[in-house]
């Protein structure tokens, strides 16, 4: 790899902005495709559907073999509230290469015992949240069902563009924060972001069945045919 690529690419990887670079296997020619400049590629498709998938592969494309080498940001998970679903929904986004941080000022709730070997921030998002520099390959759960937790971290993963927000509660919970939120300053297209009620419907009952549900819907928003973050 030329050395002007490999130090854009490490730019890129820095700045948690996906990459490719595309290889013809017969010359051994290569280019460097950042987010903003796929779209404008011959071999946009094919790339499109291995970054969504996060899969490097070798295809065939205008009679010849190309290697693509996909560099996407690992996916970050931020979980508001150290509720009885992040027990599962936690430790099921590590096994799936998440890189988990749980947000909860209730220190009764936030506690080491109750979630092993996953980071904890036991403060108010506000103050937790700027630190972690959720981006748009961040997950953003909200699990606290009390608006004066949640509310100011789903305002805050609006800005942040997140790929996936999602927060727990009814219909009637949901249209309530709404209001509270629109009331705040948010457009009604930032508004239409949030996944709620969270979770796919699968019928789900118990935290566990919610976990695996949230999970689903946010594999489903990742690796479906979709804009990719950028």
């Amino acid at each position: 790899m030329k050395l002007e690529i490999l130090q854009a690419l490490n730019a890129e990887r820095a700045a948690r902005r996906p990459a490719v670079v595309v290889t013809e296997l017969a010359s051994g020619a290569q280019r460097l495709l950042t987010a903003d400049q796929i779209d404008g590629d011959p071999l946009a498709a094919e790339v499109h559907k291995l970054l969504r998938m996060g899969k490097s592969a070798t295809i065939d494309a205008e009679g010849r073999k190309w290697f693509i080498h996909v560099h996407a940001p690992t996916a970050k998970m931020v979980i508001i509230g150290a509720v009885h679903i992040s027990q599962v929904l936690a430790p099921l986004a590590r096994t799936l290469g998440y890189d988990v941080t749980i947000v909860d000022p209730r220190t009764a709730f936030a506690s080491a015992e109750r979630f092993p070997e996953v980071p904890l921030i036991a403060d108010w998002p506000d103050v937790a949240l700027p630190p972690l520099q959720v981006d748009r390959y961040t997950a953003f759960v909200a699990l606290t069902h009390d608006p004066k937790i949640d509310d100011g971290a789903l305002l805050h993963a609006l800005a942040q563009n997140c790929f996936y927000i999602g927060a727990l509660g009814s219909k009637k919970t949901h249209a309530k924060r709404l209001d509270r939120l629109s009331a705040q300053g948010a457009s009604a297209a930032d508004l239409a972001k949030i996944h709620a009620p969270i979770g796919l419907a699968i019928g789900a009952v118990s935290p566990a069945e919610i976990a695996v549900s949230i999970m689903a819907e946010i594999t489903a928003q990742l690796r479906l045919p979709q804009p990719l973050p950028s």
